[in-house]
């Protein structure tokens, strides 16, 4: 991938990374370093504890996801899950980036674009988006 490519989408991770973080609990329960490891493994990029567990924290918060403590093994960590409300907002987004996507393929942004948000979100979005070579 080329450096302009990957700033892009290291742009649009930092943007959707509480989405990210959703969308990994909406597949499994996980704990933070987990987490970490997930999103460095699957996009290449490193966000650290300072990062992560403030935004973890947050989301409690608002609701979109609940913690427990996991004591079942020598050393206790503390297990997210996502909740109703946090994949009600998974669904709203999906909706939400659909309409983005539709508006930004009527003004002739090209599809790239559009396939980098939906690798960092790991969904498709913009299936309606017509590709370079239908047009």
């Amino acid at each position: 991938m080329g450096q302009k490519n990957r700033e892009v989408q290291n742009k649009l991770m930092k943007g959707l990374l509480d989405l990210v973080i959703l969308q990994f609990l909406n597949a499994q329960p996980m704990h933070g370093y987990q987490i970490i490891s997930s999103i460095r493994k699957n996009f290449g990029v490193y966000f650290g504890p300072s990062t992560i567990y403030p935004l973890l924290n947050g989301l409690e918060k608002k609701g979109y996801i609940k913690s427990q403590w996991d004591l079942s093994n020598e050393r206790p960590r503390k297990v997210y899950k996502l909740t109703n409300e946090g994949h009600n907002l998974l669904n709203f987004t999906e909706n939400s980036l659909n309409h983005i996507c539709r508006k930004i393929s009527n003004i002739g942004i090209r599809e790239n674009i559009v396939n980098g948000v939906s690798s960092i979100l790991n969904r498709p979005i913009c299936s309606t988006m017509k590709t370079e070579a239908s047009k």
